[in-house]
This record gives structure tokens, sequence and C-alpha cells, in this order.
């Protein structure tokens, strides 16, 4: 892969395949054959995906990585050579050199000589945290760089940063060492806006309504076409599915974010110094990016089965939903009281989801649902089944479950811990078997927050003139999740529209929007360059997605809710 400085090097096509493991399984296909690209990265990983790894591997030893993947190189892996297209993933998860080793197999199973294949390791912790299921750094890009210098292929990676699947192909084609602060910046900038495929081509994405129906059936992968001073433009291959512009790509850069410096083992990327300009249908470039020195530590994340859990949903129907619901949960905990173990830890929530006189059942009906917790299976498991079911006959009438609560099923939690990035090896296995250690980075810079840059002028208007609609009509969202806490990007779609969201949107206003957040640490920061504020809601999620604390458990919707709420607009913003 390239590197020169003495001329102008040539932009780098990188497309993405996936954003999760379970993704379009056809996506490596189209993306290889829909359009010119240089490199193709998958991301497989994230905090879920983690617990789900370590199972499969406590099973067997030799697993460990996203098998799919490796299903989806049996059908491409010859397209990909022939087309000199590089291939970067995560997909080993933990066990990059099992994956790397089963790669080549494959390679010599379909008769393909010479596919190179390197992969990265070190990331893996576990010898520290033997109380752990899966306990693993989050590396940077150079040992993928390194890899593709060498010459491979394929490069496998257990845990590294999402963006680094970017940065790594940037830096090797550039040239760019880790001084190189804002041209790397610009390429983390450019993986997150990738990361997540199609997310960023019109997926999930909260004005879809605006859009043709027939283009978002099915989004195409988005691709990055990075330029050596680290600006890229975003896009996809012609002739596919979704949409490509500012508020797409906006609504991604929000993602699972939260102040202005966003670290990364190769670099502290400036968030509040992004700039987005259409540049064409289906054509966002991204711009003015600024780098800082990376943080002296490394996130790592330990996953551990944190116990056992089961769940009943109630359906009731009708009328007096609130006094059946008070029946059968007093019906329900009184039997928790008599078993010879109380769960842990119990729960109710009752949706309101029934209608007034529906003209079907299901509209008619509201669901109960109880969750239970503990340390034991048998607690959860036998207790509550015994419980639910003897009522079948003598609870509220019209009684009857959306499934017979079953045997306990196991729950993960997650603890993001931080240790310093010279503690940890990053090493990169070369397609000839040689192992380079990378450095870590010699220049670093303590993470502290921006200081809040100044609010916009307020929007003028007559107070008299306002309408009480939702949030939504001006306004959108993305969130997500960071362990146990979640995250709420919200953005103005015009300038006014920032001006009065800025004073309008406060901590204050936000939990009043959003009660379940109230007696929770939320924090807003702003980026004026997004038009946009980002809310990080601490704890909200427990111990993370596997934990499964609560209804959304990755807060996926928790921005579509907030863009739901009413407040009072300026009519002079619709």
């Amino acid at each position: 892969m390239g590197g020169a400085r003495g001329g102008t090097p040539s932009p780098l096509r990188v497309g993405n395949a996936s954003g999760f493991y379970g993704d379009r399984h056809s996506a490596v296909r189209e993306m290889l054959t829909g359009g010119p690209l240089d490199v193709l990265t998958g991301d497989y990983l994230a905090e879920l995906t983690m617990l789900i790894l370590g199972r499969d591997r406590l099973k067997d030893p030799a697993r460990g990585y996203a098998k799919t993947f490796l299903r989806q190189l049996e059908e491409c892996l010859g397209e990909a050579m022939d087309r000199g297209v590089r291939v970067v993933t995560n997909a080993g998860g933990l066990n990059p050199a099992g994956l790397a080793a089963a790669i080549r197999e494959l390679a010599d199973k379909l008769g393909l000589d010479g596919v190179r294949v390197a992969h990265v390791e070190g990331d893996d912790l576990g010898p520290r945290h033997p109380d752990a299921l899966t306990a693993h750094a989050y590396l940077g890009g150079f040992g993928i760089a390194a890899a593709l210098r060498a010459g491979a292929d394929v490069v496998v990676t257990g845990r590294v940063t999402d963006a680094a699947l970017v940065t790594g192909p940037a830096a090797a084609h550039f040239g760019w060492g880790p001084h190189d602060h804002d041209r790397l910046a610009g390429a983390v900038v450019a993986g997150h806006i990738l990361e997540c495929g199609t997310q960023a081509t019109g997926g999930n994405y909260a004005f879809f309504t605006e859009h043709d129906p027939a283009t978002l059936l099915r989004p195409g992968f988005p691709l990055a076409e990075i330029h050596d001073d680290g600006s890229c433009v975003i896009t996809k291959h012609d002739g596919t599915g979704g949409v490509v512009d500012v508020g797409t790509v906006t609504a991604q850069l929000l993602y699972e974010t939260s102040g202005a410096r966003y670290a990364g083992p190769d670099v502290t990327t400036r968030l509040d110094t992004v700039r987005l300009t259409q540049e064409g249908r289906d054509r966002v470039r991204v711009d003015g990016v600024r780098g800082e020195a990376p943080p002296p530590t490394l996130k790592a994340g330990l996953t551990r089965v944190g116990g056992h859990r089961n769940e009943v949903a109630f359906v009731l129907t009708g009328l007096d939903i609130e006094a059946k619901a008070a029946l059968v949960r007093a019906q329900i905990e009184d039997a928790l009281e008599r078993a010879e173990s109380r769960p842990a830890d119990v729960r109710w929530e009752l949706a309101r989801t029934d209608h007034p006189d529906a003209d079907t059942e299901e509209a008619a009906s509201a669901l109960l649902r109880l969750v239970v917790r503990d340390p034991d299976a048998e607690v959860v498991g036998r207790a509550l089944s015994a419980a639910a079911v003897e009522l079948a006959l003598g609870s509220f009438p019209g009684f009857h479950v959306t499934a017979p609560p079953g045997k306990a099923k196991p729950y993960g939690v997650f603890e993001a811990v931080y240790v310093d990035a010279g503690d940890v090896p990053h090493v990169v296995v070369l397609p000839d078997g040689r192992r380079l250690a990378m450095p870590a980075p010699q220049a670093t810079r303590d993470l502290t927050d921006v200081p809040p840059p100044p609010l916009p002028e307020p929007l003028p208007y007559d107070r008299g003139r306002v309408r009480r609609a939702p949030l939504g009509l001006v306004a959108g969202a993305r969130s997500g999740d960071k362990g146990g806490d979640a995250n709420v990007g919200v953005w103005g779609r015009t300038d006014d529209a920032w001006r009065w969201l800025a004073h309008e949107l406060t901590v204050e206003r936000f939990r009043e929007l959003i009660p379940e957040c109230r007696g929770l640490d939320v924090t807003r920061h702003l980026l004026p360059g997004l038009r946009a504020l980002n809310f990080v809601v601490e704890g909200l999620l427990g111990a993370g997605v596997a934990s499964q604390a609560r209804f959304d458990p990755q807060a996926k919707a928790l921005g579509e809710w907030l863009r739901s709420r009413y407040v009072d607009l300026p009519e002079v913003l619709l």
C-alpha cells in the first residue's frame, strides 16, 4: 500500500460491509461488485458481541470469532483478490489468530494461491481479570497499517476501535505517522461515519419520511473517499439504495459520542471542528477536522455473567386495566414471598398500549411486564413459572400471557476500565509469520472537557405565537449506548432551529421531557458546528445492554421518544 509523500497520493476509497455481528450477509459481495474500492472493512464487534463470543469460546476454545464473516469470505475472497481490494475486519473478536488460520485454510480450499493474511493481537487482558468472561483493550490502527504495508490482503483484528479499521488503511496508504494528529482525526471521523453501515445512508434516520420509500428498502453501504490531508467525501456506490446527505451524516456523527473531544488510542479527535458540506447528490464532504495527542490510557471493556433472569408479560384487555394489573401484581408478589427464595431483583412495567372502544382485541390490550433477576437460576426459573402458571384460572378476567415463562437465562454485565497504553502489547503478526510490536504513542495528553462554547444568539420570536407540537418537527435525534450510559444527540435542521434549541433544551428541560432521567447525572455538550447538542445520561442502562435493564436496553429509540414529546414551538420555525 502507498505511503510516499513526494507526490500527491491518490484518494483512498474505503467501503464498509458490516455494522454489527448479524448485518446483511450479501453486503460483502455488494460492496466488492458495486463499484471501485481499495479497502473493504467489516465491523462485527460491540459490547454485547463480546459477551456472545465469550460464551461461544466457553463451548469451544477454538472459536471466539465471527463465524459469519468466514462464510461471507468463502463467497467473496476470490472476488476481492481479483479486484485488488484489501479486506480489514475486527471479526477476529476474541481469537484473531484462529480466524486468520481459518482464512488461510479457506484460501487453500478455494484454490486461491498467494492470499496473504495478517492479524493483530495483544488486546486480550484476560490474565489480568480472571473473574471476567472477556477483557479486551481497544487498540488503534497502526498494527493494521503495518500489516498492509507488509503486503497483507486480509487483516484480522481482535478488539480495536471501530474507527481503527479506517485509520489503519489510511495511515498505510498516505504514510502517516503517530504525529499526524489532524490527518488521523479526519480518518477517525470517516471511520466513525462508516462503522455502523447503513446508518450513514438513511438507515434509522429521524427524517426518513422525507425520502422516497423505495430507496430506503435496501440502503447501500457507505464508503469514504479519503484524501492525504485527512478530509474525505462520504458517499455510496452508484445505483444503490439509501441517501447520503448532511442530515444522515450528522446523525451518525452524533451516535454514541459525548463531548467535543472524542478520545482514541491513536488520536483525540475534536468533533467541534468537523465541517459538513453537501457536495452533490449522495456526496458529503467532511473537512476541517483537528486532532490532538491521544490520552495516556486505553479503554478496556470487561464482560461478566451477572446472574440469571426470567420474564413474563401478562395481557390485560378491555376495562379496569389498572385494577387488573394491581391484582396480578399482588398475587405474584405474594407467591414470591412464600417461595423458598425470593429473586434478588423484581421489576414491573405496565405499558398502556390499550385503546378505548378498540376494533381489535390486540388494540384493546395493555401489557404488564415482570422481569426477575437472581444469581441462582433456580430462583428465577421454577419460582416464577409456578407463580405465573398457577394463576391461570384464579386471577383477572381474560387472564393470559404472551408466552409462558421458561427456563432462566444468563445475562451479562459490562464494565469499562482504563489501563496505561504502555502496559498493553499491540502486536501485528505479518503474513510471513514475523511478529512486530507497535510502540505506544510517545506524545499523549490527558483528556479534559473543552470549555463550553458560547451559545448562539437567542431566536427572536413572539412568545404568544407558539404551537404545541412535537420537538421532532424541528430537530433530529439519534441515540445509543456506551456501557451503562446512554447518549442522545439532537440537532437543529436550520440555523434558526439551532438558535432556539440551544437555549430551550437545557439539562433541566431534557429531564422534564424524559422522566426516566430524573435522579440521574445528565451532561449536555454543545457542538455548534453541527448545530447539535449531545446529552449523556449516566446509568440509564444499568450494567450495559446485556443486563437488559430497561425496555429499550440499548437506548436506540430514546432519541425518538424525545422527538415525540410536545413542546411550545415558535411558529416561525414551522
